[in-house]
């Protein structure tokens, strides 16, 4: 996603510069005739294979047993045990509070993998036509800032991470004033986060230091 940096010793506190209030990023757009521009969803087929199957595959098997015994055949061994096995437990055991908990869970994550759009990795950009969306990875949206922070005259090296609501810029500058870097990369990169056309530009914050001394 972005250049690593040459080393993990940390930065001097004194040695240092650091933004978050040179760039407010706009207000996201009402929505409009061509739409809200809303996360996308993904598609999890997996998860909703493997519970389709699940429930398919035992729901027919208990529909063909009990065709069976309306038939007049005897009901399978299997149903035969599970029930004679379940008539022995008692609701308050450790066993069946445990067994009870673990399908609530999964339960509850098949909820929220139902209800919630997934696909944070990709951030939804404006809308200009109806029926046209475009999403830009954040991957891609960091190394667009990465390249913008690096045409700033005294950036050595940048690190972007980010996430849906806010981008960090961490630079490593070899000469010239941290804070004339600073704020340089502040403009850069708050122009460059408007020309991403984001439907909910993120907040920026910008930190700069110096390489450690064997690295200038």
């Amino acid at each position: 996603m972005t250049e690593p940096e040459h080393s993990d010793r940390p930065v001097l506190e004194l040695d240092q510069s650091t933004s978050a209030a040179d760039y407010d990023p706009a207000p996201a757009p009402a929505k409009g005739k061509h739409g809200k521009a809303g996360r996308f969803w993904s598609a999890r087929r997996v998860p909703a294979a493997l519970v389709a199957l699940v429930i398919l595959a035992g729901s027919g098997l208990l529909l063909y047993d009990i065709a069976a015994v309306r038939a007049g055949r005897q009901a399978m061994h299997w149903r035969r045990a599970l029930a004679d096995y379940l008539d022995r437990w008692r609701l308050d055991e450790a066993a069946v509070l445990t067994v009870a908990g673990a399908v609530a869970l999964i339960g509850i994550w098949l909820i929220v993998l139902a209800v919630t759009p997934g696909l944070r990795t990709v951030l939804p950009m404006h809308r200009d036509r109806a029926h046209v969306r475009a999403g830009l990875s954040r991957q891609a949206a960091a190394l667009v800032l990465r390249d913008r922070a690096m045409e700033v005259s005294g950036v050595q090296s940048v690190r972007v991470r980010m996430t849906r609501s806010k981008a960090r810029v961490r630079a490593r500058s070899h000469f010239r004033e941290l804070d004339d870097v600073r704020a340089d990369l502040d403009a850069a990169l708050g122009a460059g986060i408007r020309e991403l056309g984001l439907a909910r530009p993120p907040a920026l914050a910008v930190q700069v230091g110096r390489p450690p001394a064997g690295k200038r």
